[in-house]
């Protein structure tokens, strides 16, 4: 007999607006206690020392979570300028000074240099694997990291403020794998200047925005007085980009059973129009998310199957 399940089999996203000074994990731990949650995990980790949108996958919603990994983020950060950390924001040991304070206009000039595909070069205090431990674990021993560069895609940026002459505010739409602290020591680095990151705030993961994001102590209001629900999102908002074809119960039925399902022409012309790089198709019935397949030879083949009542 199998073992049953402790928490209660809820499923959904949670956008979550995670506080300072909190850990990304910490953050699903609480929000998977406040639901009573049999599952849950993040999409995308925020420092402890950064704020904002944090996506929350529970239960079934934990299937959709590598699709909003690769998902575009916006993010906005205040730069500190005069001082050089070994991490790049503030909590790391101060490496060098200047007397240097770019203006914001220098700022903006430099600025598109960084706009594109580009190649940087993650910061030693990151969660990259280096022969199997974690950057920041051996840079924290203060072993010599040295990391390769890798190519990243930032949309857009653009200077939003500058509230005195030592600090900068921008904004950046990026995607995958972006390091706002590696930018920002390259930015520094092309203005001939020292600096750090000093505030960095989440604004965007995918269609997760500030506009649907709770905060947690709001959250654990709602669960405290039974409105959980009030604060989850369907499972399916991490499919936004992905096109959904509504199914006959019998063709549904075929896919919770692991077996393929043969389109109609039209159906195949009409995917066909809508699908990207990826052959990922939303299959539903009534309204109800069933599974995730891949579209070959005029056929669904499932990939994620999903319970969901």
């Amino acid at each position: 007999m199998a073992r049953r399940k402790k928490g209660d089999a809820v499923s959904g996203w949670v956008c979550l607006d995670k506080p300072l000074d909190l850990t990304s994990t910490s953050a699903v731990g609480r929000v998977r206690r406040a639901f009573n949650a049999q599952k849950a995990g993040h999409a995308g980790t925020l420092d402890p020392l950064a704020t904002g949108i944090l996506p929350i996958a529970l239960g079934e919603a934990t299937k959709t979570v590598p699709f909003l990994m690769d998902a575009d983020k916006t993010y906005r950060f205040t730069i500190a300028w005069g001082t050089a950390t070994a991490s790049f924001d503030r909590e790391g040991a101060v490496t060098a000074t200047s007397d240097v304070r770019p203006t914001l206009d220098q700022v903006a000039a430099v600025l598109p240099r960084f706009v594109g595909e580009i190649q940087q070069v993650p910061p030693a205090f990151s969660a990259i694997k280096v022969d199997g431990e974690r950057a920041y674990d051996l840079a924290r021993e203060g072993v010599e990291v040295v990391l390769e560069p890798r190519t990243v895609v930032i949309h857009a940026a653009r200077v939003t403020d500058a509230p005195d002459a030592d600090h900068v505010e921008i904004e950046i739409d990026c995607g995958k794998g972006t390091y706002v602290r590696a930018l920002a020591r390259d930015l520094a680095e092309a203005l001939g200047a020292c600096a750090h990151v000093s505030a960095l705030r989440r604004l965007r993961v995918g269609g997760f925005t500030e506009d649907r994001a709770i905060t947690l102590e709001s959250l654990e209001e709602l669960c405290n007085r039974g409105a959980a629900l009030e604060a989850l999102l369907p499972v399916e908002t991490a499919l936004d980009d992905i096109p959904a074809l509504a199914l006959t119960a019998e063709d549904a039925f075929r896919l919770t059973q692991g077996r393929s399902v043969v389109l109609l022409p039209r159906q195949v012309e009409t995917l066909k129009a809508r699908l990207a790089a990826s052959r990922t198709v939303s299959a539903t019935h009534g309204g109800r998310l069933v599974a995730l397949c891949e579209m070959r030879a005029g056929r669904l083949n499932p990939t994620r199957v999903f319970n969901l009542t």
